[in-house]
């Protein structure tokens, strides 16, 4: 028999991101474990109200969404344990612009420049629902078609209500095939 546990979310665990925007023209970045695929070229990206980063966003309608991996993992922290309300976060990641004009982390193996479509707004949150305007990864996360191998790149895991990072897993079938 099952227990209920209430009403949270049980998706977890999700990717760890560092959403990157641009800020009265310097950037700021947040950290971000509310992130979801909502089409082929479409995410979004849910964060509390009160994030400094929200409005550059809602001001610029651009944001990066920079995988973690466990070699940015402790600055990807810091940037989730401050407050760009109260302290410049400019300097935190060594960054470069690309189409949107949103600072794209250089240390991080995978970015997603994106532009804002929409805002979604629920009670604390604003969910920023993001069309993929170009994709940026390190050689050494490509296989041989140059698609992202999720083997080399071993993106860190988000999982809540613990707020524990975790490692990616092992492969335990391929899909529409393990049926058989």
């Amino acid at each position: 028999m099952k227990k209920d546990i209430g009403n949270s979310p049980a998706l977890y665990p999700a990717p760890l991101v560092v959403v990157g925007t641009m800020v009265k023209g310097k950037p700021n970045y947040v950290l971000a474990g509310h992130v979801g695929i909502i089409g082929h070229d479409r995410i979004m990206v849910s964060l509390a109200k009160q994030h400094y980063s929200n409005r550059g966003i809602k001001e610029t309608r651009a944001m990066t969404v920079n995988i973690v991996d466990e070699g940015m993992l402790k600055k990807a922290d810091r940037a989730g344990c401050v407050s760009g309300n109260k302290v410049d976060k400019s300097d935190m990641f060594v960054f470069h612009t690309r189409g949107t004009g949103a600072p794209v982390i250089d240390e991080a193996p995978v970015v997603m420049d994106c532009i804002v479509d929409d805002v979604y707004e629920t009670e604390g949150f604003e969910s920023f629902i993001c069309k993929i305007d170009g994709v940026y990864a390190e050689e050494s996360v490509l296989n041989e078609a140059g698609k992202i191998d999720y083997h080399a790149l071993k993106p860190v895991l988000f999982e809540m209500p613990t707020y524990e990072y975790l490692r990616t897993g092992d492969v335990i079938g391929k899909c529409m095939n393990v049926s058989e």
